[in-house]
């Protein structure tokens, strides 16, 4: 699209007042502290060019059936003691603060840090022929601050439990059993079934209190992901 700004491995797409954010991040569209700023920038450049108070709504997908996100780049942490605070936590806050309705499209696989940036977003919707939904930090021995929030905050306590304590893997069928996704879509037709997702919900956005109605259903971004 003419006058698009262009992205470091990542594409904006608009679709009428629906747009299309690509993860295309080489390997596995993990996060690094970069590349979440760069998200950041595509979902500020969605804000700016609708403008508040608008129509509109953002699709999160990845560039293949394979992978969604595979989470944290780790080894950053280990050079960089503030890698989430300068990339991963601002990315949940903006997705979270975002005035317009959010899909995640989960093409493939999410593990780890990408299911709570998939549970930043209002919608899911994952693959039903490819791909596990998993959280497995309790069997890495790893943890960061506000790690359990969102799973507390959207999923039932037992299906909560069986992300962050059991590491339990879905399908896309499975998850949505459990309530994680909204939608387990055919490969071929996710697109577009997350286009007419966005296109539904999109009017939402017009009175321009979307984000804070979100707010007072999740609570204030501030009390639970932790930027300490």
């Amino acid at each position: 699209m003419a006058g698009m700004p262009t992205f470091n491995n990542l594409s904006l797409e608009r679709h009428g007042n629906v747009f299309i954010l690509t993860m295309q991040k080489p390997p596995e569209n993990r996060l690094n502290s970069a590349y979440c700023q760069e998200m950041i920038r595509a979902y500020r450049t969605v804000e700016n060019i609708l403008g508040s108070g608008s129509e509109g709504a953002v699709i999160t997908r990845g560039n293949d059936t394979k992978f969604w996100c595979t989470g944290l780049e780790l080894e950053e942490s280990d050079k960089n003691p503030f890698a989430n605070t300068d990339g991963f936590y601002p990315l949940i806050h903006t997705i979270l603060d975002l005035p317009f309705p959010t899909i995640a499209l989960l093409t493939g696989h999410t593990f780890g840090g990408a299911c709570p940036l998939a549970l930043a977003h209002d919608y899911r919707i994952m693959n039903s022929r490819r791909g596990f939904i998993s959280m497995p930090p309790v069997n890495l021995g790893l943890h960061f601050d506000g790690i359990g929030a969102l799973p507390r905050l959207k999923l039932r306590p037992q299906v909560a439990r069986k992300m962050l304590l059991e590491a339990n893997r879905w399908t896309g069928k499975e998850a949505l059993e459990d309530g994680i996704v909204d939608v387990a879509a055919e490969p071929e037709e996710m697109l577009h079934v997350a286009l007419e997702m966005g296109a539904k919900w999109a009017p939402k956005a017009k009175m321009g209190v979307y984000a804070l109605l979100r707010q007072e259903l999740w609570g204030r971004r501030d009390q639970e992901v932790s930027e300490d």
